[in-house]
């Protein structure tokens, strides 16, 4: 069962108020490709002279994650990177751990056996995250 994706709007009703640093996250997020951490982005803020502060980051990202506004991965060290969705489905993700290169793959397989598996143990309402990690043609020659 697939759960309605909130709009960033609807995510952010009663928690915060739209400001013009969380306006300078969204615009990065709009310009920049691939996946990326709030430290990363907060240093793109700072190189733009842009008066953001990492908490700032942090909650606007999370904010947009809970929206379905942004996809978010953590790699097998525990960084937890960012990324606007290319996709209006759910989907799941190969990452390269050299370049960090991603790459977004439909799952229906995995998607019944998540089902299977929860109506089994008698949960509804399930929801899950996949990635798969290696590495990428490119960078392994």
């Amino acid at each position: 069962m697939e759960r309605r994706r909130r709009t960033v709007s609807e995510a952010t009703t009663g928690m915060t108020r739209n400001t013009r640093q969380r306006a300078e996250v969204l615009a990065l997020l709009r310009e920049v490709d691939g996946f990326h951490s709030a430290q990363q982005l907060h240093q793109m803020l700072q190189d733009r002279q842009a008066r953001v502060g990492l908490t700032t980051v942090y909650r606007t990202l999370q904010l947009l994650v809970d929206a379905g506004e942004l996809d978010s991965t953590k790699l097998p060290g525990g960084e937890q990177l960012y990324r606007r969705c290319s996709q209006g489905r759910h989907h799941h993700h190969l990452v390269c751990r050299e370049c960090g290169r991603t790459v977004e793959v439909a799952g229906p397989t995995v998607e019944r056996w998540a089902d299977q598996v929860a109506s089994q143990h008698g949960f509804i309402d399930v929801g899950h995250t996949m990635e798969i990690f290696g590495v990428c043609a490119t960078c392994a020659t």
